[in-house]
């Protein structure tokens, strides 16, 4: 039965790791990167290493990830506004 929480584990991390990579959205690619630093703190509880699995929880999902939600939201601010042109082409 812990070999199916393993490899149900580790297929977690393949899939988030490959979906951060893969978006297209930033706010959605920092959501999945800290879904994925929360996974691998439990990889790291599950093989008994509880120091390592607090310091990512704290470094790899808490903090990296607020530093760069904060990131997208200041990218998000000074994207410059596409505005519609009425009428033809001048």
């Amino acid at each position: 039965m812990e070999w199916l929480l393993d490899g149900l584990l580790v297929l977690a991390l393949v899939v988030t790791a490959v979906a951060a990579l893969w978006s297209r959205n930033l706010f959605r690619a920092v959501v999945v990167f800290i879904a994925f630093g929360v996974l691998m703190a439990v990889a790291w509880v599950r093989l008994q290493a509880p120091d390592i699995a607090l310091a990512e929880a704290a470094i790899g999902a808490g903090l990296t990830g607020v530093l760069l939600l904060d990131a997208v939201s200041h990218l998000a601010s000074k994207r410059p506004r596409v505005q519609k042109q009425e009428g033809g082409s001048r």
